[in-house]
């Protein structure tokens, strides 16, 4: 990146429209990603990603695939902007007489970016997750179960009238998110909307320790000169192979953080108390390999939506907008 300082709203509207356009782009890997992540042992409606998806399209549509992504492009803007020029700014602090930061201190310019970002992250997860993840419980419901109709009884009273010859059928009620953050809010406060925050920081505190210094170091091997740029391909790669290999460092915390979002539960199904309570169920009733559930997914969204993230954010779309319109206005 080239020595000249970015105006604050250019950094916010670059952020913003990367966020838009990577998660228009990704978002079905992602759907896919919280619906295998919140399968537990022994109830699995997915195989794979490719099956998850197949199953998506075929029960729900083509659009089924984007169920949810209407939270993500409303809140991705002030996300992704909040993220990436925090990150900027704590750098521009933590450097003294325009010297390169020390890996330490790239670190700690992501550890600040990554707290700044959850104050819109958590909720927009929130949301998000209620709403991918209610087609496979519908098309859990849907299995053959093979439990007595007593058993069933004791395991989920609120299937009890559905049930008939052993299959559960039960169309989910459609719901939108602003009809969930209200009854969230209704019902627990804003805290409602904030439930998960622990497990939130615990993902994207350490991938943006991970993330940002090591981007910076990747793209730095692409210029020629410490006062050019990259060149544009560079930067798309780097974006792509820190935010993948970031990503799957941190899908430990991410598996932990769906489950305690996730406020719908299936039949039998686990409820959780915190965070330790969750790692300790998992780690007893399925095994260290439960938390590795949707890293390849995972990965495949990370990777493109930061490599486009960082493209917008060097090319400097933001700028060009700026001194191309009336919005100029804001970067005085």
């Amino acid at each position: 990146m080239s020595q000249k300082q970015i105006s604050l709203p250019a950094k916010l509207i670059n952020g913003g429209i990367a966020g838009i356009v990577g998660v228009t782009c990704v978002f079905p890997i992602d759907l896919a990603k919280t619906r295998l992540q919140n399968q537990r042992q022994g109830q699995q409606v997915y195989k794979s990603m490719v099956d998850c998806l197949v199953k998506t399209v075929r029960s729900e549509g083509y659009f089924g695939m984007y169920r949810g992504a209407a939270v993500n492009l409303a809140l991705v803007t002030p996300e992704k902007a909040i993220k990436l020029a925090a990150n900027d700014l704590f750098r521009h602090h933590l450097s003294k007489d325009g010297k390169g930061l020390t890996v330490f201190k790239e670190m700690l310019a992501g550890c600040g970016a990554g707290m700044c970002q959850v104050v819109i992250t958590t909720p927009m997860e929130m949301l998000k997750i209620q709403l991918q993840d209610a087609g496979r419980l519908a098309a859990q419901q849907q299995k053959p179960v093979m439990m007595s109709p007593s058993k069933l009884v004791a395991t989920n009273t609120v299937l009890t009238r559905s049930y008939n010859s052993g299959t559960v059928v039960s169309a989910p009620r459609a719901v939108s998110a602003t009809q969930i953050a209200k009854e969230l809010f209704h019902k627990h406060g804003i805290q409602g909307l904030y439930k998960g925050l622990g497990a939130t920081l615990m993902r994207d505190v350490p991938f943006s320790i991970i993330y940002f210094p090591l981007f910076a170091n990747l793209n730095r091997l692409g210029q020629a000169s410490p006062e050019e740029t990259s060149p544009f391909y560079w930067a798309f790669l780097s974006g792509c192979v820190a935010g993948s290999t970031a990503a799957v460092a941190v899908n430990p915390c991410d598996v932990v953080k769906t489950r305690l979002q996730s406020l719908n539960k299936g039949p039998s199904e686990e409820t959780y108390n915190g965070v330790v309570d969750c790692v300790s169920k998992i780690m007893r009733k399925e095994g260290p390999s439960a938390f590795l559930k949707g890293a390849g997914c995972r990965a495949l969204v990370i990777a493109p939506l930061f490599g486009i993230a960082q493209v917008m954010y060097f090319a400097g779309v933001a700028e060009y907008i700026l001194d191309n319109t009336p919005l100029n206005l804001l970067s005085a």
